[in-house]
């Protein structure tokens, strides 16, 4: 059973995903980026918004145009291996666009998986690549366990510290179960993603729950603009009392994968987000396991198990949900929409950039609200 979201005419509006596309692609080809690129940003940034993940769909496009109009990040080039041992490879990503060097590497990883039953592939010199659910994706369509990590931007103050010293840090994990359900966890090491607080400031928000972010000090906040002005996020737990160190932990564990691990930049000496001075020198790292080395009816028994945490007698009228059900909501009202769905004030600044860089905006498409059918279930 999908739960689906229902769309609401006064806030939101519709947008084709081939008028999105068209939209990016003509952006990125204004600041030199090479086509093929394009293309793989523009399905990452897309898969994002239709999966709800709104922090880092057409809300990031910006970051993107402004590292490429810069130079801070290469337009087109090809990711490099530096060494490779079996089930294992190192690669540089020649500082292309993170969807690029991620594509590369989960694929590669994939194919270590099919020889060996386990790939790992680990990056240095890469940039923001998105959701990490897209190549985490990837591995699932091919029926591997997927799991993707990378470092990001200091913007997380550590339990007990007053600077910032981290990034968000973001852990996918996607497993297939049967009938093209699986189980999707994508979540930041933090609280919340950076970009949620972004998003809420877009849409022209004055409050942000507790534990989310701090003021420049690491001082709990619920004020987004007191974040987003050199305060910074708390991590997953928020304080110390509420269980932050656990946070803090997921955040340095992912760093050894990916910054440590791969001789990237790491911690607080990765450059500052929205700075193009220096390179990103992300570190990324990518796992394709085959469940099929392992005990037979591994799909089965996800299934199974997912269906009982999802049968257990609800708290309230909120029926118990599993990672990945919240975003199949969203997938499922955008599919009956036959669009994308956006709050109006989210797209003001993809009117910004269509204006500083001279291409026509996107258009909205009519919405038909028949099509929901009033379901809330199906």
């Amino acid at each position: 059973m999908i739960i689906k979201k229902i769309f609401n005419d006064s806030e939101e509006v519709l947008v084709s995903k081939k008028e999105l596309r068209s939209f990016v692609l003509r952006l990125l080809e204004k600041v030199g980026c090479s086509a093929a690129h394009a293309q793989q940003l523009a399905d990452i940034l897309i898969c994002s918004d239709y999966r709800g993940h709104y922090s880092h769909g057409v809300n990031r496009l910006q970051i993107y145009v402004q590292d490429l109009a810069t130079g801070s990040t290469a337009p087109n080039g090809t990711p490099t291996i530096i060494h490779e041992k079996g089930a294992t490879a190192w690669v540089d990503g020649n500082n292309l666009l993170g969807a690029v060097v991620g594509n590369y590497c989960m694929q590669l990883a994939v194919e270590k998986a099919k020889e060996f039953g386990l790939g790992m592939v680990v990056a240095r010199n890469s940039n923001h690549f998105g959701i990490a659910g897209w190549y985490a994706q990837y591995a699932m369509e091919m029926g591997m366990i997927g799991m993707a990590f990378t470092n990001t931007s200091p913007c997380v103050f550590p339990t007990r510290s007053s600077e910032k010293a981290l990034g968000s840090n973001p852990i996918c994990f996607a497993a297939p179960a049967q009938n093209g359900d699986n189980f999707f966890l994508d979540m930041a090491s933090t609280t919340v993603a950076y970009g949620k607080i972004e998003v809420v400031d877009k849409r022209g928000g004055v409050s942000i729950p507790p534990c989310w972010g701090t003021d420049e000090k690491g001082r709990e906040t619920t004020n987004p603009k007191v974040v987003l002005n050199g305060g910074g996020l708390q991590p997953l737990g928020g304080s110390e009392e509420t269980g932050g160190y656990k946070g803090t932990g997921l955040c340095m564990m992912v760093e050894v994968l990916c910054g440590i691990l791969g001789g990237a930049a790491f911690g607080k000496n990765i450059r500052m987000w929205q700075t193009t001075a220096t390179t990103a020198d992300l570190g990324q790292c990518f796992i394709a396991i085959d469940p099929d080395c392992f005990a037979p009816g591994f799909a089965g028994r996800m299934q199974t198990f997912m269906d009982e945490t999802r049968g257990l007698d609800p708290l309230d009228e909120d029926p118990v949900l599993v990672a990945g059900d919240p975003e199949r909501a969203h997938m499922a009202m955008c599919d009956d929409l036959d669009g994308i769905v956006y709050k109006k004030s989210q797209l003001n600044h993809l009117a910004d950039l269509a204006n500083r860089y001279d291409i026509t905006m996107l258009k909205t498409k009519e919405v038909n609200l028949l099509a929901q059918n009033n379901a809330e279930n199906v």
